[in-house]
């Protein structure tokens, strides 16, 4: 019983120093952050003693897990313009396929343009996030490639699986490893030339790669001489008895090098409340989108005024006044404010109610530092053209210095903007509420007409645009208007007719 008992001890303690000798013998370390190991070296693991079973082997070597290769998420990386979604419109690839880097993934979709996914790995496709015509987000996994080759992959990729690797594969990724920054038109360059960005150096801004670097890898591996910079001195090469046609790779070789790098803008947007004029322009512009537009334009043949007023101008500046064609304009309006009294009137909406204004203050539209202002001219109807010059010489004076008083801005009833001051011939204009008509008037033109004996002349032409609110103006009353006005400014003498 005592030698049972002691075989039995011996036994139990060889057993134990083989635990310890596999304990020793054994190496492992980590790959980056995963949790498996790896078995590196297994030196001399002798046992001579029957009780350390192939069984008990096997179960240590079954501990260690090594896999053949890494899954990795492929995301949909931002495409700019703020673009947050895509729709997928066709895969290229399906599950199993190999593709390698550079190979189309599929087409997708946004609002703007339709964009081809490139694959950034090589290795075959285990799984597609989405169908076709489903939509992408973003950010979010596309497809999950496997591949053989551990890269150095960015934060924002995910890695399913680690594969295990040897020590000197490790060093030399940590090495060659990094992110490759280079344009799309330069990957495509590069794809076409079967060329890994890897492989080459960046020049650019954070080693960004140009496509002089890739110019510049071809010649050195074809031993070919890039094309001169247009500084040197061009020399021929001697003729050929036989011309090749150039391939694509060729052309892309013969493609010059700019002669410098393109500026970095540094500018920043900069925003600022609004005030002022620009805000109360804010404010009425935006209750004039409630307001039905309709348009109306013609010409006017301005020659007899421009004939007439360069007569009378002498005279107005002799008593101190500058005459322009303003004066004219605003009477010839009021004139046919009175035969067309609803283009000098305001709606009431909320009461469904017209009103009529007795007074013709027409507004005239001022382009100042300030902005745009739109003083008016009181009761023109009861002025003559002396006054509504000195009246307008007046407003103008005191918007040029930003002394406009209240009552000066207020109170208008019908409106005209002389926008041909500075240029154009037809416009939009955009009725000022509570009026309900405007007119832009465009800059005068020297221009080819015919006369009533079907001769070619010469006529100084202004064109004229109309905007009529259509909720109480109809077409016909704006274009009556319009021919009213047109008749006063063609033959001048007519409004001595009318005048009081």
């Amino acid at each position: 019983a005592f030698r049972h008992f002691r075989d039995k001890m011996a036994a139990t303690r060889a057993l134990r120093l083989s635990y310890r000798s596999l304990s020793y013998l054994v190496c492992v370390r980590h790959i980056r952050s995963c949790s498996r190991v790896q078995l590196v070296n297994l030196k001399h693991l002798v046992s001579n003693r029957s009780h350390v079973k192939l069984s008990q082997q096997h179960r240590l070597f079954r501990t260690t897990t090594v896999s053949s290769g890494q899954v990795i998420q492929f995301k949909l990386s931002d495409i700019g313009e703020g673009i947050t979604e895509v729709t997928v419109k066709e895969w290229y690839v399906k599950e199993g396929d190999s593709v390698s880097q550079f190979d189309s993934i599929c087409e997708v979709q946004s609002d703007k343009a339709s964009v081809t996914i490139t694959s950034r790995y090589d290795g075959v496709v285990r799984k597609l996030y989405y169908n076709v015509d489903e939509t992408a987000f973003v950010g979010k996994p596309l497809v999950d490639i496997e591949t053989d080759v551990l890269k150095d992959v960015a934060p924002e990729e995910d890695i399913v699986e680690t594969p295990a690797m040897s020590h000197d594969e490790q060093t030399h990724q940590e090495i060659k490893g990094h992110k490759t920054l280079a344009t799309p038109a330069v990957r495509r360059l590069a794809m076409e030339n079967n060329i890994k960005l890897s492989e080459i150096v960046g020049t650019g801004k954070d080693q960004r790669i140009l496509k002089e670097d890739i110019l510049n890898f071809l010649a050195k591996q074809t031993g070919a001489i890039l094309p001169p910079s247009p500084k040197q001195e061009i020399i021929p090469p001697p003729p050929r008895a036989e011309t090749v046609p150039a391939t694509p790779k060729d052309k892309a070789l013969l493609m010059p090098t700019p002669l410098s790098k393109p500026a970095v803008f540094t500018g920043k947007d900069r925003s600022e409340p609004l005030k002022g004029i620009q805000k109360a322009m804010v404010k009425t512009m935006s209750a004039a989108l409630n307001i039905p537009h309709f348009g109306y334009c013609d010409e006017i043949d301005m020659s007899h005024l421009v004939k007439l007023r360069n007569e009378l101008k002498v005279a107005a500046e002799a008593r101190g006044i500058k005459l322009s064609f303003l004066p004219f304009f605003l009477k010839a309006a009021s004139l046919g404010l009175l035969h067309y009294p609803v283009l000098n009137a305001s709606v009431d909406e909320k009461n469904q109610s017209i009103t009529y204004k007795a007074s013709h203050n027409i507004g005239i539209a001022m382009d100042t530092q300030q902005g745009l202002i739109v003083p008016n001219v009181k009761n023109v109807q009861v002025c003559s053209l002396f006054e509504i010059a000195a009246e307008l010489n007046r407003l103008q004076t005191l918007g040029a210095l930003g002394q406009l008083g209240t009552i000066d801005l207020t109170g208008g009833t019908f409106t005209l903007s002389n926008i041909g001051t500075i240029g154009g011939t037809y416009a939009k204009p955009v009725i000022l509420p509570p009026e309900v008509a405007i007119g832009a008037l465009g800059k005068i033109q020297v221009l080819p007409r015919f006369n009533s004996k079907g001769e070619v002349i010469k006529v100084q032409i202004m064109n004229v645009s109309w905007s009529a609110d259509h909720r109480i103006i109809d077409g016909a009353t704006m274009a009556r208007f319009s021919n009213l006005w047109k008749s006063y400014l063609e033959n001048p003498a007519s409004m001595l007719l009318d005048l009081k």
